[in-house]
C-alpha cells in the first residue's frame, strides 16, 4: 500500500508549475508559498476571494467533523471509495491521483485511504476554499507521513497543472466543469455526489413553511464529459439528541436559509429520523 501527497500543483498567480523546495512551493516566476506548520499551503490569492473569510466557518467545520466521524454518511463514503479504487485498479501505471474539490475536513479522502487494498497506490489532494476546513484536515494528518496535499484554494481557479489528475471528487459541492475538465487527464473520472429529491426531507419539512417543487431530473451532460454511471444511495438515519441534530443542520446550507423560527423548531427536537437520498454520478473526461 502506498499513499503520497499529490505534487503537480500550479501557481495560482500565473499558472506555472510549482516546485517544492523544503517547506516552500515556488514557481519559475519567483512566486513562493509557504507550507504552514500544520501541514497545508494557502494557494488562494486575495484577488480570488469574494469575502474576507470565504467558505465554511470554524463552527460549521467542527459540526461536520463530528457528524461524519460518527459514521452517519459511511455508506456514501464506501460507495465513493469503491468507485475510485475500481478505477485505480483498472488504470495503468500507478500512482492513481485523486483530488477532492471541496474536501472539507478531509473525511472522504481519509475513508478512501483506509479502504485501499495493499497492491494499489494513490496520490491524494484535498482542496477547500475554507481555511478552517483545510486546517482541520491537515491537523488530522501524520506529519511524518502525510496522507494528502492539503490546499486552500478555489474550484474556479484550481492550482493544479493541466491534465495531471486521474480522478476528482465533488461531494455536495460547487462544480466548475471547465476547470475540472482542464485538470483531468483524458479518460479521467469525475465523481459528483449530489442530493436527491428526498435528501433530508424530514428536516426540511420542519424548518421550512413549505418545500420548493423539485427540480427536473433531466441531467445535462457537462461539456467535454460523457456520463458513465449513476448510483442511488438511500437509507434511513436516526439521530438521537439535540447535539447530533444541531450538527446535521449546521453542516448544511439550510442553517442560513431557514428562518429563526425554523431553526428553533429543529433545536427543540430530541430525536429525528431523516432520509438520506444521494446520487453518485460518474463522468468520464473525453
Amino acid at each position: 500500500m502506498s499513499i503520497t501527497p499529490f505534487q503537480s500543483l500550479a501557481c495560482p498567480l500565473d499558472g506555472e508549475p510549482l516546485e517544492l523546495e523544503g517547506s516552500v512551493w515556488r514557481c519559475a516566476m519567483g512566486h513562493s508559498f509557504d507550507i504552514a506548520r500544520q501541514g497545508y499551503v494557502n494557494l488562494l490569492p486575495v484577488q480570488q476571494k469574494r469575502s474576507h473569510d470565504p467558505g465554511d466557518s470554524k463552527a460549521m467545520v467542527a459540526a461536520r467533523q463530528r457528524f461524519l466521524n460518527a459514521g452517519h454518511y459511511q455508506p456514501i463514503a464506501d460507495a465513493v471509495s469503491d468507485t475510485v479504487l475500481s478505477h485505480a485498479q483498472a488504470a495503468g501505471e500507478p500512482p492513481f491521483s485523486c483530488l477532492d474539490a471541496g474536501c472539507g475536513e478531509g473525511y472522504y479522502l481519509r475513508q478512501l485511504a483506509s479502504a485501499m487494498p495493499g497492491p494499489q497506490s494513490l496520490s491524494l489532494m484535498g482542496l477547500d476554499i475554507s481555511k478552517w476546513a483545510v486546517l482541520a484536515a491537515a491537523r488530522q494528518d501524520d506529519k511524518q507521513a502525510p496522507l494528502s496535499s492539503w490546499v486552500v484554494g478555489s474550484n474556479a481557479h484550481l492550482p493544479v497543472q493541466a491534465e495531471t489528475l486521474d480522478s476528482m471528487l465533488c461531494m455536495f459541492g460547487f462544480p466548475v466543469i471547465s476547470e475540472f475538465a482542464r485538470v483531468l487527464k483524458t479518460g479521467g473520472v469525475l465523481l459528483q455526489v449530489e442530493a436527491g429529491p428526498n435528501h433530508l426531507r424530514e428536516l426540511r419539512e420542519i424548518i421550512y413553511p413549505t418545500l420548493k417543487p423539485e427540480r427536473s431530473s433531466d441531467r445535462q451532460v457537462p461539456e467535454n464529459f460523457a456520463h458513465q454511471h449513476t448510483e442511488a444511495i438511500n437509507y434511513w438515519l436516526e439521530l438521537n439528541g439535540t447535539e447530533q441534530i444541531a450538527d446535521l443542520l449546521a453542516m448544511t446550507p439550510h442553517l442560513y436559509r431557514a428562518s429563526a423560527e425554523g431553526r428553533a423548531r429543529a433545536a427543540a427536537l430530541e430525536v429525528l429520523v431523516v432520509t438520506v437520498d444521494v446520487r453518485v454520478v460518474q463522468w468520464r473526461r473525453l
